[in-house]
């Protein structure tokens, strides 16, 4: 009977990438939920948001307003 010598490097390397390898599931979206907002990042040049804010509170509301108005929604 031959014993076959494995490396523990390559064994462990073979491991990793076997593990590695498989395409991963996209996650489940939730479920839409209507008139629900969602939290995102946004660059704006510095006098457009000194502008909405200078309305004071609810400025978001009313960037999220004129971007409507702008997409025709």
């Amino acid at each position: 009977m031959t014993r076959r010598i494995i490396d523990p490097r390559q064994a462990a390397e073979a491991a990793f990438k076997s593990a590695t390898t498989r395409p991963m599931e996209p996650l489940p979206k939730p479920p839409a939920v209507p008139g629900a907002r969602e939290m995102v990042s946004l660059r704006l040049d510095r006098d457009v948001l000194e502008h909405f804010q200078a309305g004071g509170p609810g400025w978001q509301d009313r960037i999220n307003a004129a971007l409507r108005t702008v997409a025709g929604l």
